[in-house]
Parts: structure tokens; C-alpha cells; sequence
């Protein structure tokens, strides 16, 4: 179950400075009923992502099933939405003692950065590992550069049977991995084509790597499906969680200077989820001038570092509160305290995140900080679908709220040609110019 409190974005609540209006809410009813409509209609090519929740996933199984039971470690290779999904669906349903108790184990090189890198393969036996290569398009450079080096370590250490240490998920077409692949007899998923890498994370670009980690995948997309059923029905603003998510954070954008949009989940297992949003949220609205800032915080360790500013500072900030009901596990304070903190006696540490939650919204009210509080019944599958699939259709519907296309990433686009330029890929001369043009070094201070 997910509940969406929006009390405390509302005038009623925080003044019509910085508080949005009912009336203001709902004079985007006839906007929101014509948008609905295209959405349904794009769901066989922008919008692809919401027929996800609908796929048949055996295949994964087996081949997840297979991974399981012949390796002691899984490597996820890629970047962005190409492993933001799987390592938030990873932290948030398996937790940090997954790998000191369970096998396969599981990490994820991301970044080209040597100092990981090493770190990873210090850890991990090549004979028991299998690496997963995730790219849409097969040419994302960190990716390509973290596998080049594992193709050598492979087929040095482990002779012909070198392919059998590799699965990609990539374009089901094209692209160097999946010409590379099929070359080389090595298993492949195919990632949609109508779906880009952030909007990725419930096809098998995150699937495979949480059914290969046990998590139950069927219950992510039962999730999604729900959340799909209650956003495809209702045209309602304020029965449609993903247009009322969407029209609150644009509003408070729009109309009352709020450009930045901070998640500050009450859970440790959410952290990544955040990263996950962030890049969702960013990468997608952020076009034309447009778009808010997306900040991660964490409850209760950002109430001592980032809630002076989030009150006291600049009024530009709207925030996101993630709240979790129930947990598996709990640890009461017992009564044998000091006199001094006895006040602490009986309380839970589960009881004293929520109620630090509370005085936290408590505080923000009093300054008058727009606030939106989602709650969560238990941390679930399930529960975690919904809450993909409820932020995937509010990145897309804002998209029409700021007339921008919330599916490319043009600017994203430019820094990888200049990169392509700088490595010498043929056929980017021209961007190598360019860059010798605009970079110039002309300000620097060096202390030895």
C-alpha cells in the first residue's frame, strides 16, 4: 500500500505565498483530460514503458535461475539507467549483509574508475563470475571501456569458455554488443526499443539482475500494474497519484520559484532510490531552461546537515518525504537508562525515525516549506513497483506540463560526442575542433 499526503503543499496549510491553491490544482482539469488521452494513445512508443508491468518474464527466470546456481558472483556492467534500477532494486529489497551472507554476490561497475575497478576484481574470482553488460545502444563509453578490460581478463583466464562469463542486455537489433554477441555465441535480453535507459529499470535491464539476486519480480510488475490500472483509469487530478505528483512539483515550480525538488526518504534501503529519481527527474525535464533540480537527503542524518538551509535559506525548494510504516525488524531502548535520557525509555528506533519525521514536517510547516509525505505500509516488491511506476508516468505527464520531450537527452548527447572526440572514435574530427575552440585553460592556481 502507498499513501500520498499532500496537506502541507497546500495554501490552506502554508499560505498562498509559497502554497498552492485548490482551485489553482484544479484548473488543469481540462489539460489533464486531454493529456490522458494521448498518453493512452503513446503507449505503443513514447509511453512504452507503462506496457512493461505486462511482460511475460520466464525467460529471465530461467536464465536468473541458471546464474544462481552456477556462479558465487555477479558483476552488473553500465551506467545510468543502466544500473541505477538495478542497484537501487538491489539495496532497498536485499540490503547491505547480502553479500557477506549470500551468494551470488553482487556488484556493479559504473564509473571508469581505476581505484573501483580494482577494488571489484580484488574481490571477485573470475572463474565463479558473471557479468552482465548493459547497453542500449552498445557504444556508452564507461560501459564498453569496464568490458573491453573484462573481455581480456576472461579470455586469458579462462580460454574458450570465456563467453559462457557473459550475458548482455542491449538493443534487440543493433548495436556493437549485440553484433559482438551474436559473433560469439553469448546469451542475450533484449531491451525494448521504444524504452530509454531511465525508464528501463522493469524490463530486464533491472529484472534480470533482481531475479538473479532472489528478488521476486513478478510481485515488482504486480506492483506496476496496479499503480498502471489506477493512472490509466482516473483523469481525476486528485485521484490519479502520478498527475498529482506531477502538477504539485510543477506548480510549486512554475508559479512559486520552487527550482529545486528534494527526495529525503525516512529508510536507509531508499537511498538509492533516490539516485534512481534523480537521474529520472533531471535527465528528463531538465530541457530548455526548464525542469527543478532534483537533491537527495536522507532522515534523520540530513535533519543535521541540510534542514538549516531547507528552512532558513533561499524558499526554492520543495521536498519529498518517504515514510515507512512497518519494518521487519525493530530494537526498543530499554528501561535501565540514565536519569538524563530516560525519556527515551520504551520508544523503538522505528518509533523515534517517525516521530523525527514528524517534527521535521512540524518545523517545515512553521517556515512554511512545501512538503509531500508518501507512505509506504512495508518495504516490498510490490510496493516498490507501484512506486517505479508511479514516478515513471509523473516524469512523462510533466513532460507535457513544460511542452518539452521528456525521452531524449540532447545535452547528455553533446558531452559524449566531445568525449567520442577526445578518444579519437572516427568520424568526430569535427567535435575534436570544436572542443579545442571552446576549452581553453586560461585561469589556474597549482600549490605544491
Amino acid at each position: 500500500m502507498i499513501r500520498i499526503d499532500y496537506t502541507n503543499v497546500m495554501a490552506e496549510t502554508i499560505g498562498e505565498r509559497d502554497g498552492i491553491l485548490r482551485e489553482e490544482l484544479l484548473s488543469f482539469r481540462h489539460f489533464v483530460v486531454e493529456t490522458h488521452s494521448r498518453i493512452q494513445k503513446e503507449k505503443e512508443r513514447k509511453f512504452y514503458f507503462a506496457k512493461l508491468p505486462y511482460q511475460d518474464t520466464e525467460y529471465i527466470k530461467i536464465v536468473a535461475q541458471e546464474i544462481r546456481e552456477k556462479f558465487d558472483y555477479f558483476v552488473l556492467i553500465g551506467i545510468g539507467g543502466s544500473s541505477l534500477g538495478a542497484q537501487m532494486l538491489f539495496e532497498s529489497l536485499k540490503g547491505i549483509n547480502h553479500n557477506i551472507f549470500n551468494r551470488p554476490k553482487f556488484f556493479i561497475m559504473d564509473n571508469v574508475d581505476p581505484d573501483k575497478f580494482k577494488a571489484i576484481m580484488d574481490i571477485i574470482e573470475i572463474e565463479k563470475t558473471c557479468f552482465n553488460v548493459i547497453s542500449k545502444s552498445g557504444s556508452t563509453v564507461e560501459t564498453i571501456a569496464n568490458f573491453a578490460i573484462i573481455l581480456d581478463v576472461l579470455r586469458s583466464e579462462l580460454s574458450e569458455r570465456w563467453n559462457q562469463h557473459l550475458i548482455f542486455t542491449t538493443d534487440p537489433e543493433k548495436g556493437f554488443l549485440r553484433k559482438f554477441g551474436s559473433e560469439n555465441n553469448i546469451k542475450m535480453l533484449d531491451i525494448p526499443s521504444h524504452v530509454g535507459g531511465r525508464f528501463s529499470v522493469l524490463s530486464p535491464v533491472g529484472l534480470f539482475p533482481a531475479a538473479v539476486l532472489g528478488i521476486d519480480i513478478d510481485q515488482l510488475l504486480e506492483g506496476a500494474k496496479k499503480m498502471d490500472l489506477i493512472c490509466s483509469i482516473e483523469e481525476h487530478i486528485e485521484h490519479n497519484p502520478a498527475y498529482l505528483i506531477a502538477l504539485t512539483h510543477y506548480i510549486a515550480n512554475m508559479r512559486r520559484g520552487k527550482t529545486i525538488s528534494v527526495m529525503m526518504p525516512y529508510s536507509e534501503k531508499f537511498s538509492s532510490f533516490v539516485d534512481w529519481y534523480r537521474q529520472l527527474w533531471a535527465e528528463s525535464l531538465g530541457k530548455d531552461g526548464l525542469g527543478q533540480t532534483p537533491v537527495k537527503a536522507l532522515g534523520t542524518v540530513d535533519q543535521h546537515s541540510q534542514i538549516q538551509l531547507y528552512r532558513d535559506g533561499l524558499r526554492d525548494k520543495i521536498i519529498t518525504f518517504i515514510q515507512i510504516e512497518k519494518r521487519e525488524s525493530d530494537f526498543k531502548i530499554p528501561e535501565n537508562i540514565p536519569e538524563d535520557i530516560n525519556y527515551l525509555s520504551g520508544h523503538t528506533l522505528h518509533e523515534i525515525l517517525n516521530k523525527e519525521l514528524l517534527g521535521t514536517k512540524a518545523a517545515l510547516i512553521k517556515s512554511k516549506v512545501p512538503n509531500i509525505t508518501i507512505s509506504l505500509d512495508r518495504i516490498s516488491p510490490y510496493n516498490i513497483g507501484m512506486l517505479i511506476y508511479l514516478y515513471e508516468m509523473a516524469t512523462g505527464f510533466s513532460g507535457y506540463l513544460y511542452k518539452i520531450n521528456p525521452f531524449d537527452q540532447p545535452a547528455v548527447e553533446e558531452g559524449k560526442n566531445f568525449t567520442y572526440a577526445l578518444m579519437g572514435r572516427e568520424g568526430y574530427k569535427h567535435k575534436l575542433e570544436e572542443f579545442e575552440e571552446l576549452y581553453k585553460e586560461r585561469y589556474k592556481i597549482e600549490i605544491q
